[in-house]
């Protein structure tokens, strides 16, 4: 068995917190810092960690150390906290590791930076704040460790260690691939659902009702527009190049399928749909079910305890739920639920929920 760390957080926001009160549960002593007491207080309450007065107070006597800042402060407060916990292995959050780390390079001494571990974890929220914070939102998220040519494959080794040890999912990667693959699986959605919302307040203006149309679609699609626009401006900039290219690459292919639509060739057009729907059908799928999923369309009404009658009634019938999502109704007082299940287990799923009194529709 694994033995507990001295685990250091520096920044208590949504994923310092939830940081905190993972290593917590997995038995770690823990000790936070953060730059705003008012938010470090709360923090500490929510997660039951021992709150310092400074960043070296934070970190003195760790083995681990995280921080979790924005991306404009995480090489100085990386460089600090390698100088104050001589033993600690440091990593931090950023979602964007090709600048961080090689700030921190030509920043540190170079006795330090073997214990440097570049990381982030793929979890989070477009909510922010400790208040939002759980141990569960690092239950099963790829983490991804992306070490340099200074990091000591022993320090790689034990926070590697650590995640799984939480719960975690960690996988290794170069921080060039890293900033590369988020550019287009992270940066892109939040850029292309900022710019459908700001399309669509625009539009506002001369047509005041377009928002009253906006249905689950459009609702899901513009989630993330209401993320931290500081936080975002500063993941963009520093990711600039990669984000850039996504970018180009994207428009290219919004432009192709507006050519097709225009040209009327409408089977070129059912063929883009057909391939990103089977790509999006194996995504929510884990990997021992991605011989097939199905994917269920359940009307619910707006009443207390009518997504666990749902979930008990599949439960009972040993259908395990891939995914699951909720739109709620712009009207109110009703919603839907659409729920992805092995494929095998799709007709299993729809006889159950029938005899509760639900009525699914199979869409794939």
């Amino acid at each position: 068995m694994t033995s507990p760390e001295r685990v250091a957080v520096v920044g208590t926001g949504l994923i310092g917190t939830s940081i905190a009160m993972a290593a917590i549960r997995a038995g770690d002593a823990v000790r936070g810092f953060d730059a705003d007491p008012e938010v470090l207080a709360q923090a500490a309450a929510r997660a039951g960690f021992r709150p310092a007065e400074t960043l070296e107070a934070c970190v003195e006597g760790a083995t681990l150390v995280f921080v979790c800042t924005p991306i404009p402060t995480l090489a100085g407060l990386v460089v600090r906290a390698l100088g104050a916990a001589p033993d600690a292995v440091v990593t931090d959050v950023g979602s964007v590791k090709t600048v961080v780390a090689a700030d921190v390079a030509a920043r540190a001494p170079a006795s330090d930076l073997a214990r440097f571990v570049p990381g982030h974890p793929m979890g989070g929220s477009e909510r922010s704040g400790p208040e939002r914070a759980s141990a569960s939102v690092l239950d099963g998220v790829v983490w991804v460790l992306c070490a340099t040519e200074a990091t000591d494959p022993a320090a790689l080794d034990r926070l590697e260690r650590w995640t799984r040890r939480i719960g975690a999912t960690p996988i290794r990667m170069e921080p060039e691939r890293h900033d590369r693959l988020v550019a287009v699986v992270s940066h892109l959605p939040q850029v292309a659902s900022t710019a459908l919302m700001g399309l669509a307040a625009a539009e506002e203006a001369g047509e005041p009702e377009i928002l009253v149309l906006a249905a689950g679609g459009f609702r899901d699609l513009t989630r993330l527009a209401a993320s931290s626009p500081r936080l975002w401006a500063d993941i963009l900039l520093a990711n600039r190049e990669q984000i850039a290219g996504a970018l180009e690459r994207y428009a290219a292919r919004l432009l192709h399928l507006r050519d097709l639509v225009l040209e009327g060739r409408g089977e070129e057009v059912e063929e883009a749909f057909a391939r990103a729907k089977e790509a999006r059908l194996t995504l929510a799928a884990k990997p021992q079910v991605k011989a097939g999923v199905a994917v269920l369309q359940v009307p619910i009404p707006d009443r207390p305890g009518v997504l666990a009658e749902l979930t008990a009634a599949l439960g009972r019938a040993e259908v395990n739920i891939e995914d699951l999502q909720i739109v709620h109704s712009p009207e109110g007082g009703r919603g839907t639920v659409h729920l992805t299940v092995a494929a095998d287990a799709a007709a299993d799923a729809e006889r159950v929920l029938r005899e509760r009194w639900f009525e699914p529709l199979r869409l794939a």
